[in-house]
């Protein structure tokens, strides 16, 4: 790539040493709209709420979108450098995306690019829900590039996710005489037994179908026969999943499930030339896909998930000049292709 006006250590720096968590997005702008002003963006900023925000830069009419998000997951962790690796929260994951994509999109002012920046990627995605009130602005782009750390490869898609919620109600009794109640608590346990022998879907593109027992509640006191109790469960599906089916197969008669969250899988296309692996992690590119007219997108970026949400997520700047070229190689790509 040619030489950049930007000071990409100095700005990914500066974005590390900013507390943007969940809630904070905002917080990002002071080091983010000045490197924006640079590279003389259109800039609009989108604050749904306090603190939260999107933001959307534009060089003239956009044919290509890259995206990524502002938030991090807690907690804050400052930056600090080892030699030419850079030690932060959001190192990779995504303030380390946000450095890459802008190199490229630089590159690219004169062929017509936009990036956004979205809130609550690592939560409540709404800040891509709130993104699609853009969606005229994209009307003549040509896909969308979403920035996760997926080590320099092009995920071929991800996994679909779906909450469960598995609840049992008892019977309340005295502890000293469990033969008055029904104890909530062993039923879902036993439920849960049978769900861990069910069998699992595998995708050749997306990989294998993977669930996890997050929480488990249930009852009032130890001296209470339970006569509620709850487990949550998130599903990573692949096409074709009966995992649900199988779990509301296993119900008990005082069982219930709830659907709290069901995204469906999503396939990338397969671009020539470049290395494509399943991603294990969702993103909002599901969701931003929809700003782009034919639904191209593409999942890539520098870094690594292995460390990301660790502490010691890091990004060095080999990586990071490695993701700005793969960045601008997609870009290119698709503006190379006939409408």
């Amino acid at each position: 790539m040619e030489a950049s006006t930007l000071q990409p250590r100095r700005l990914l720096e500066d974005l590390c040493a900013l507390d943007s968590t969940t809630g904070r997005e905002a917080a990002l702008l002071p080091a983010l709209l000045p490197a924006l002003e640079a590279l003389g963006a259109r800039v609009e900023v989108h604050e749904f709420s306090p603190g939260r925000c999107n933001v959307l830069a534009t060089w003239g009419e956009p044919r290509i979108l890259f995206s990524t998000h502002l938030d991090t997951v807690p907690p804050f962790l400052p930056p600090r450098w080892e030699g030419g690796t850079l030690f932060a929260r959001g190192a990779c994951d995504a303030k380390g995306q946000i450095v890459a994509q802008l190199l490229a999109a630089e590159a690219l002012r004169e062929s017509g690019v936009a990036w956004l920046g979205v809130a609550g990627e690592e939560t409540d995605s709404l800040g891509a829900q709130e993104a699609l009130t853009w969606k005229d602005r994209f009307r003549s782009c040509r896909a969308l590039i979403n920035g996760e750390p997926t080590e320099l490869k092009v995920a071929t898609g991800q996994r679909g996710v779906k909450n469960l919620r598995l609840r049992c109600t008892g019977t309340a009794a005295h502890g000293g005489s469990p033969e008055l109640g029904h104890n909530a608590i062993l039923e879902l346990l036993d439920w849960l037994e049978g769900v861990r022998r069910i069998p699992l879907g595998r995708d050749p593109d997306l990989g294998p179908e993977v669930w996890n027992l997050g929480t488990i509640q249930g009852g009032e006191a130890v001296n209470i026969v339970p006569d509620r109790a709850q487990a949550l469960l998130n599903v990573r599906t692949v096409p074709g999943s009966s995992f649900q089916a199988r779990v509301e197969a296993l119900r008990p008669t005082r069982g219930e499930v709830d659907l709290l969250v069901d995204e469906p899988p999503s396939l990338y296309p397969a671009l020539a030339g470049f290395d494509r692996a399943f991603m294990p992690f969702g993103s909002d590119a599901p969701c931003l896909r929809a700003l782009i007219p034919g639904l191209a997108a593409a999942l890539a970026g520098p870094g690594s998930i292995r460390v990301a949400h660790t502490e010691n997520e890091h990004l060095t700047m080999q990586d990071l000049a490695a993701g700005a070229d793969l960045n601008l190689r997609l870009a290119r790509h698709f503006l190379q292709e006939q409408p």
